[in-house]
């Protein structure tokens, strides 16, 4: 029986044939660029640096970024930005589950065969689309999406740049050498300098998102009722994020909330939608009453938040490289995400990463610990005097 994944590779093969036939000739220096990117709000804030890099190099082309819709709020101010498109990219969307198509067997069958199809007529469809905008080149923004790269050649973009994994390489003008352990926002940089026609930058960009004025003003007044005084130190908790195996403990929370507490800050608890529950129970443990806002703000005004504190802890999720993005010191807890490759993008002593050296990590997986462990061990044995002692440190250099 013939491998799965080696059929696929026959088919994407052959697809990527047919399709050179429909591609215009390079230009000499390209006017018009692609960026296509299907990533959620964190990796989306990993990308920044990668934007800017592409604006300082190409400075009088028109560029255009190609996200999800569910990424749009990252990159609609970005000013390394022409033009900005979405894509329901698939796989990247919420869809039902085996479980719940099976209580349907009647559409089962069709829910599955459509699933099968719809991404290829997508991607036609899209094709299609981006033929118009007659684009020079295109930057595939995550290593292994070959649907993105298929789709740069169906639109006819000459230039189509990315990495060498098997499923993209047919689609390739240009295919760097893949190193699945590299940072993300490394990689992206390497494509942009495969490109260049300019010298390469010493000093890499760091990532970017600048809340608006009207963001930046209604985190001051939020603040100002809740009676934070201008000159009083504010650290910011965002305890949630979306796989339960990253969570840390709301015990431990509240024992780190408590002790800077202590310390004389101010602790604002943020989560977002569906975490209120978890909020309110860190909330419960802590002895001093803490501010929480949870699920009350946009992604700006989030941000704008962040922006005022001394100090943002958190998990590996999207807040905290929001908070990364305003510049302030961040401390992030890594247990099953890999934080090589994930973690943090910038100066390393003002953003800094706790985690375990645990044979099983980083492995990836967020629902729940592979092995079987109600407490994941890689959470589990990350300590609360750890936490306090880098907390203080940040804080103190702040």
């Amino acid at each position: 029986m013939l491998n799965a994944r080696f059929v696929r590779l026959i088919c994407l093969r052959i697809l990527a044939r047919l399709a050179r036939c429909f591609v215009r000739r390079a230009a000499t220096a390209p006017a018009r660029i692609l960026y296509i990117k299907p990533d959620h709000l964190g990796d989306l804030l990993l990308a920044t640096p990668v934007l800017a890099a592409l604006r300082r190099r190409f400075p009088t082309a028109q560029i255009a970024g190609l996200v999800g819709p569910w990424s749009r709020p990252i990159l609609e101010h970005n000013p390394d930005i022409d033009i900005l498109l979405t894509c329901p990219f698939p796989g990247f969307t919420r869809t039902l589950t085996d479980a719940e198509t099976s209580k349907r067997p009647l559409s089962a069958i069709g829910y599955r065969l459509s699933a099968i199809i719809q991404p290829y007529l997508l991607l036609l469809h899209f094709a299609l689309l981006l033929r118009a905008g007659r684009y020079d080149l295109a930057i595939i923004g995550r290593d292994d999406h070959w649907w993105g790269a298929a789709l740069a050649l169906l639109a006819g973009i000459p230039q189509r740049v990315g990495f060498a994994v098997p499923e993209c390489r047919p689609f390739l003008s240009v295919a760097l050498p893949w190193n699945p352990a590299q940072h993300v926002t490394a990689q992206g940089l390497a494509l942009v300098e495969a490109v260049a026609v300019r010298e390469p930058i010493a000093e890499h960009p760091l990532a970017r998102f600048d809340p608006l004025p009207a963001d930046i003003d209604w985190a001051r007044a939020w603040l100002q009722t809740q009676g934070v005084g201008a000159d009083e130190v504010l650290v910011a908790i965002h305890p949630g994020t979306g796989g339960p195996a990253k969570l840390w403990f709301a015990d431990r929370w509240a024992a780190v909330a408590d002790a800077l507490h202590t310390q004389g800050a101010r602790v604002l608890l943020t989560g977002g939608p569906g975490e209120q529950a978890l909020v309110d129970e860190v909330a419960g443990s802590m002895r001093a009453a803490p501010l929480a806002l949870v699920g009350q703000t946009t992604i700006g005004q989030l941000a704008a938040l962040f922006r005022r504190a001394a100090l943002v802890l958190g998990v590996d999720s999207g807040p905290l490289h929001l908070a990364a993005a305003q510049g302030r010191s961040t401390l992030h807890l890594y247990g099953p995400g890999d934080a090589g490759r994930f973690g943090p993008w910038g100066d390393p002593a003002r953003h800094v990463v706790i985690r375990v050296d645990l044979w099983c990590s980083p492995c990836g997986v967020f629902a729940a610990c592979p092995r079987g462990l109600a407490r994941p061990e890689c959470m589990e044995r990350i300590g609360v005097a750890d936490v306090i002692t880098q907390a203080r440190r940040l804080l103190e250099e702040s």
